[in-house]
């Protein structure tokens, strides 16, 4: 089994991926950030990198998924494919950082690696203000991160937004302004009692 956890910069992915993985047991996959070689080079400069990083992180993001697709685990991973092209990729298009022909060509890429693979099983969707996103990028603390402007994290939310409605697959939505499940027993809980439905029946609606 594949899930997906989907979310804004700061939304808590890598970390709901991490404990929840510990939890349940699941082999997690986390988003190529520390290591990728083009992140800093983008934040400096979106419009000149934005191609060579997005499509860096396709092709990490579609490796990962022929190695889940080889896979009898339960596997839990840290943002998907589907995300760069639908977020990011549409972000940047929109905001004149990535040309027409660029887009084209990542849309092949794209396009022609989704027939070869499967959306996740279950996607789970971090929803978040841009109030929160903005506090959780700031303790964090990245530096990259930190010339990030409002703008940009809003224009990744509605995108989001927009996208998560009209998904179509197997979805569980979780409000995380709120939630502070990594360090209160009581938050984690209530993301594990529903998952523990969704998966397992337990209560099941």
């Amino acid at each position: 089994m594949h899930i997906g956890i989907a979310g804004n910069i700061g939304a808590g992915k890598t970390t709901l991926t991490r404990m929840l993985s510990e939890h349940y047991g699941w082999i997690p996959k986390y988003e190529s950030v520390t290591y990728n070689p083009y992140l800093e080079d983008y934040y400096k400069d979106i419009k000149r990198w934005s191609y060579n990083l997005e499509t860096y992180f396709l092709a990490q993001r579609f490796r990962d998924l022929v190695e889940i697709s080889k896979s009898d685990d339960i596997i839990i991973q840290d943002r998907t494919l589907m995300e760069g092209v639908n977020i990011f990729v549409a972000n940047n298009v929109a905001m004149d950082n990535l040309s027409q022909r660029d887009y084209e060509t990542y849309l092949q890429l794209y396009n022609l690696m989704m027939s070869m693979v499967r959306e996740p099983d279950l996607l789970i969707y971090l929803r978040s203000s841009i109030e929160g996103i903005v506090r959780k990028i700031q303790k964090r603390g990245r530096d990259y991160e930190q010339g990030l402007s409002v703008e940009y994290l809003g224009n990744l939310n509605r995108l989001y937004e927009q996208w998560i409605s009209n998904y179509k697959g197997r979805i569980i939505i979780f409000d995380v302004d709120n939630l502070d499940y990594e360090n209160n027993p009581q938050d984690f809980a209530l993301i594990t009692d529903r998952l523990d439905s969704e998966l397992f029946g337990l209560f099941r609606q």
